[in-house]
C-alpha cells in the first residue's frame, strides 16, 4: 500500500513506538548507572572478628559497599605493610588475608576500621589476628596458628562480609 494516509499511521506509529521505548529505557539505563556507581566505590572494611563453633573456627571481615575481590595464602611469616616489620603473633603457620579493592579509612584520610588491631585468641585452631595493612587499594589482615590450617573462604552478603573457616 502506497496511500498517504497508510504512511502517515505508520510513521506515527512509530513515533509512538520509538517515545514508549526510550521512556522504558530510561529508567533502566538509571539503574544501570546507580549500580555501576555503587560498586565502583571502594568497599570500606569496618570490623573483623571470630568465633568458635564445634567443627571450626571462622574468622568473619565486615564490610560497607560490597565484598571485593579476597586472597587467603598461606604465607611463612607474617609482616606489616609497607614497614616489613614482623606481626607479634605466637603461632607456627600464618594466612594473609587481602581483599582489593578496599580500604579501612575514608576519602579524607580518617579510620573506618573499628576492630582489633592485633589480638591474640585461645580458640582451638585460631591463635590471633593482625590488621596488618590499609594501603593503595589494599587492606590486608594475618592469621595466626599452632597447627597447619585447612580453611574454606567465601564472601556472605545482607550484611556484606568476607569468611575464613578454620577446620579443628
Amino acid at each position: 500500500m502506497n496511500h498517504p494516509h497508510f504512511r502517515r499511521i505508520v510513521a506515527l506509529a512509530s513515533g509512538v513506538l520509538l517515545t514508549a521505548g526510550l521512556s522504558l529505557a530510561a529508567p533502566a539505563a538509571a539503574a544501570a548507572t546507580a549500580a555501576t556507581t555503587a560498586t565502583t566505590q571502594t568497599p570500606l572494611v569496618v570490623n573483623a572478628r571470630w568465633g568458635g563453633h564445634p567443627t571450626y573456627d571462622r574468622i568473619v571481615i565486615d564490610l560497607q559497599g560490597y565484598v571485593p575481590t579476597a586472597t587467603v595464602t598461606p604465607v611463612p611469616r607474617l609482616v606489616y605493610d609497607g614497614s616489613g616489620k614482623p606481626v607479634p603473633l605466637p603461632g607456627k603457620y600464618f594466612l594473609e588475608i587481602r581483599l582489593h579493592p578496599a580500604a579501612a579509612h575514608d576519602e579524607a584520610g580518617g579510620n573506618v576500621y573499628l576492630g582489633p588491631k592485633l589480638r591474640q585468641i585461645s580458640l582451638p585452631k585460631l591463635k590471633g589476628i593482625a590488621l596488618t595493612g590499609d594501603f593503595e587499594g589494599y587492606v590486608t589482615f594475618g592469621a595466626a596458628f599452632d597447627t597447619l590450617p585447612y580453611y574454606r573462604a567465601f564472601p556472605l552478603h545482607s550484611p556484606e562480609r568476607f569468611v575464613v573457616d578454620i577446620a579443628r
